[in-house]
């Protein structure tokens, strides 16, 4: 039997936003595993920034796809997407 810990499968959340139609940022796509890694690749694939988090990533893969993001979570949120304004405003980006 194999005594070395076992490291959990990588998580990922992608959040959409679109100021026009919503009040706050949903969960558009999540998962574990090799979900979580093409979730992430086609993220890159796109251009999309990646923050890794993993205590956030926890939290937000408890809602469910198409949720809102719960008040009590705008402010580690407003912090992601200070990161993403920041970073796409260092590329010459336009913001979204």
């Amino acid at each position: 039997m194999d005594d070395r810990p076992r490291t959990p499968p990588r998580r990922a959340v992608a959040l959409g936003y679109d100021r026009q139609k919503l009040a706050a940022p949903q969960v558009v796509a999540t998962g574990a595993g090799a979900l979580a890694e093409r979730i992430i690749a086609l993220a890159r694939e796109h251009g999309v920034p990646i923050r890794e988090d993993r205590d956030l990533v926890q939290l937000l893969a408890k809602l469910d796809l198409g949720d809102t993001i719960p008040a009590e979570l705008y402010p580690v949120i407003a912090e992601v997407f200070a990161f993403v304004y920041r970073l796409n405003d260092a590329q010459g980006s336009r913001r979204p």
